[in-house]
């Protein structure tokens, strides 16, 4: 419920107006930053190393160039996912650098000795590298990218708010660590086609290309977004449901296990058995997925109509906003608007924020009346409230225009008996009567209640604060 405070306190007051005590030095910002950032590039350099040394510096150069085709278009689908509340690029920055460096070392490194320990304690290579692709590849890999996706929901958790996000942190993970892996087959192949002469498309490079950038650039985006959507469910859950926010995460890494291991085995399944895991299994679950993620973007949206109608009645915003942010279109209508009217693009950022604030915000009121929401729920309510403030003058007259401009008409039909003019009197002789215009006059509005017409009887103008996303 939402506390209307007078004013939100300041971000760097305690709330009993006391200073804070200072952190102590591992705790503060720019060391653990720092920490993360070194972390990252020591995997990367490493990985570059192996990657390198197993593919030669030409097949990494033409690795890495056709690896990164499908990456920019992985990436756009899935920011274009996060629309409704976006996430901070860092966050994205930091899921793409995790699969791209840390979780391809950890893959290789274990990967490489459970295969050969395999090996020498079976005496058998071939059944090692058969077991070691369906049941300690998925174990591995799935483990190492879900980290990135744990690290998240841990230390970033006023970002992480729901499935959509778990979606998101999980495919750009996923997207990373098939960056990396791309590079190494596409590279192996193209030494293999130095060595044995083949070329065009017959080549070991072009089937590799075909199977791993044509047919499956959505393969470990899918098996990551199991557990994306096992956390997702976990940040909905209440701190209380411990059980749940533990089994739930570990339930969807477990599928995510599960369909990877039959990816990978499906060589072994006979002369036919990749394309009909593809088409049974992949394509299926790659489509329920997809209308999943969109049918809770499109209730994400709902929530926005649903719950941010107190804070306008509260006064914090116009009657209009909770229905304008609450449509993607009226939102990139506002933020065009403030980008021509109010000064470019900072303006349109502005706007952006704004919108991305009150989805917060909406959020934020849907846990708590679901009585899901943390003890800092008071604190976040006035600090994305105090944003929201800081805002309005460049945000509310943006969105005041998108509210009017995306409104549907409303038909105005006259009715068959004869129009009179004001108050019920006959119009005076030689006035026209336009049938498009109300007859009657509208009171004043009221902050708290919508515009009504003088007589029902008599059709009037649209009020703006209409809700016409309501169906």
């Amino acid at each position: 419920m939402a506390t209307c405070p007078p004013y939100p306190t300041y971000p760097g007051e305690a709330p009993g107006g006391s200073t804070l005590r200072h952190a102590h030095w591992w705790q503060r910002k720019w060391v653990r930053y720092g920490a993360l950032i070194t972390l990252l590039a020591l995997s990367g350099l490493v990985i570059l190393a192996l990657v390198r040394q197993q593919t030669g510096t030409e097949g990494f150069l033409v690795g890495l160039g056709l690896a990164v085709l499908p990456v920019p278009l992985l990436i756009a689908a899935f920011r274009w996912l996060d629309r409704v509340e976006p996430g901070p690029w860092r966050n994205l920055l930091f899921a793409f650098a995790w699969g791209a460096c840390a979780a391809a070392l950890i893959a290789i490194i274990a990967n490489s000795f459970a295969t050969k320990w395999i090996a020498t304690a079976t005496a058998d290579p071939t059944g090692a590298d058969t077991l070691g692709a369906t049941v300690i590849a998925p174990i591995v890999e799935e483990s190492a990218k879900a980290a990135a996706v744990l690290l998240v929901f841990l230390f970033r958790r006023r970002d992480f708010t729901g499935i959509v996000d778990g979606v998101v942190i999980a495919g750009v993970t996923a997207t990373g660590f098939a960056f990396t892996e791309n590079i190494l087959y596409l590279g192996t192949a193209f030494g293999t086609d130095q060595l044995t002469g083949g070329s065009g498309i017959a080549s070991v490079t072009a089937a590799t290309f075909f199977v791993r950038v044509v047919m499956s650039p959505f393969a470990h985006p899918l098996f990551t977004v199991l557990t994306g959507i096992g956390f997702g469910i976990a940040a909905l859950s209440a701190e209380r449901q411990h059980v749940r926010r533990v089994l739930v995460p570990l339930s969807g890494l477990l599928l995510a296990m599960g369909m990877h291991a039959m990816w990978n085995g499906s060589s072994t399944f006979g002369e036919f058995g990749f394309f009909a895991v593809y088409a049974m299994f992949m394509v299926p679950a790659f489509a329920l997925l997809t209308w999943l993620v969109i049918w809770t973007r499109q209730r994400e949206l709902r929530t926005v109509r649903e719950e941010l109608p107190a804070y306008a009645v509260a006064g914090w915003l116009t009657p209009t906003e909770p229905y304008v942010l609450g449509s993607m279109r009226a939102r990139r209508v506002a933020r065009d608007y403030a980008r021509r009217q109010f000064g470019g693009r900072p303006a349109a950022r502005a706007v952006s924020q704004y919108e991305a604030y009150a989805t917060s915000l909406a959020f934020l009121r849907r846990r708590g009346r679901l009585g899901r929401a943390n003890n800092d729920f008071v604190e976040r309510e006035r600090e994305l409230l105090h944003e929201l403030w800081r805002r309005r003058d460049v945000a509310r007259p943006a969105l005041d225009h998108a509210a009017r401009t995306t409104a549907p008409p409303v038909p105005v039909i006259p009715p068959p008996w004869p129009v009179y003019g004001v108050y019920g009197q006959p119009a005076h002789p030689g006035q026209a009567v336009h049938p498009g215009r109300p007859t009657h006059p509208m009171h004043p509005a009221h902050p708290m209640h919508p515009a009504q017409p003088a007589h029902p009887a008599h059709p009037t103008a649209p009020y703006p604060a209409y809700n016409p996303y309501r169906t």
